[in-house]
């Protein structure tokens, strides 16, 4: 408790002050660091991308996770060597694999523009520069966090549809009901509330998260990537103003508590 409320007070007294490394004296200015930064047009457009990121991302997430549990349940040849390879992407470090999908994009020597010049859908001169266009870079960002996330939904997936009575299933067979019927009217409704607290883990590690943006795009290119983590750093930490840092991160705070009550009264609404 007091490794997580101790970093939370003291962001909270940042934030109404006026604190920077150049002036370190504190002085008390109230809401006024928010509201500056609610006026701020970066502000609003790095939370912009920030909800971007943060549901294109666990939507990609949700919908590989969902095809890639359907799979593993069938029986194939290597199924448990697969299963265990499968969370390799959440198990490995952050740093790592965006160095890899940083090598991936590249504008020189990407891998996904060799592969597709290579089988003939691009020419080298329409090949494009991930990294480098505003809206490819943000695609970039969402394509590795869902990467990264995907495993961690297929497991979500698996407990919930395993969890689900074979006799319920055996009777909707018989009923005549096919795959795609079970899959959405009998499965996923049931399942429902344990996806949706997979989800809430996510969107909260997601929208807090400024690793990938870090090493990736450094917020680039233009600003186009920049989400709030990123921009807390970089106003807080990077230029030393710590007083709207401290305010940037603490707007997170209201934004997640809104969107994770909503989810939990959504979960407690359903009737299984």
């Amino acid at each position: 408790m007091l490794l997580i409320g101790a970093p939370f007070l003291l962001a909270v007294y940042y934030a109404v002050s006026a604190y920077t490394i150049y002036d370190p004296s504190w002085r008390f200015v109230g809401l006024a660091n928010f509201e500056q930064i609610v006026r701020n047009p970066v502000f609003l457009h790095t939370l912009g991308n920030t909800f971007l990121f943060t549901f294109g991302s666990q939507a990609l997430g949700l919908i590989l996770g969902k095809f890639g549990a359907f799979l593993l349940l069938r029986p194939f040849p290597g199924r448990k060597i697969v299963r265990a390879l499968i969370i390799l992407p959440w198990a490995v470090p952050i740093a790592l694999s965006t160095i890899a999908w940083q090598w991936m994009f590249d504008s020189l020597y990407s891998v996904i523009n060799w592969t597709l010049i290579a089988v003939g859908i691009l020419t080298r001169e329409d090949a494009p520069n991930w990294l480098g266009t505003p809206h490819l870079a943000m695609l970039c960002i969402i394509v590795v966090n869902a990467w990264r996330f995907f495993p961690f939904a297929i497991v979500i997936f698996l407990a919930g549809i395993t969890s689900v009575p074979q006799d319920v299933i055996d009777a909707a067979t018989v009923d005549g009901a096919g795959f795609w019927r079970r899959n959405y009217q009998i499965i996923m409704p049931m399942i429902l509330p344990i996806v949706a607290i997979g989800l809430i883990f996510g969107i909260v590690f997601t929208f807090t998260d400024l690793s990938i943006v870090l090493l990736l795009t450094n917020g680039g290119p233009v600003g186009s990537t920049s989400v709030l983590g990123f921009e807390g750093y970089q106003v807080g930490i990077v230029s030393g103003d710590v007083s709207h840092g401290a305010a940037i991160s603490l707007f997170m705070l209201p934004v997640l508590f809104v969107v994770v009550v909503g989810m939990l009264r959504f979960i407690r609404r359903r009737e299984i």
